[in-house]
């Protein structure tokens, strides 16, 4: 007959199984952030997501959007990467 296990040993084990890299939240920023990190104003962003030259925002609700975080900050790098 075995011995129970306990449960933090189950549990434990759950969490550790295939876990190779540390979950991150993305975080939505509003227009005011996106223009002070990339340095544009309201006009040349809209243009340039028209042109898919910019991420697009997502939807929050009404005409509220915001921009995924790691989408402008990919944008940012491709900048420097030129």
């Amino acid at each position: 007959m075995s011995l129970p296990v306990p449960k933090e040993a189950i549990v434990g084990e759950e969490i550790d199984k295939g876990v190779t890299e540390a979950r991150r939240v993305t975080r939505l920023i509003r227009l005011p952030e996106v223009q002070h990190r990339v340095g544009l104003g309201r006009s040349t962003i809209y243009r340039w997501m028209s042109e898919g030259k910019f991420p697009k925002p997502v939807q929050l609700g009404g005409y509220a959007v915001a921009w995924a975080e790691d989408d402008v900050e990919a944008w940012i790098a491709r900048k420097l990467a030129c």
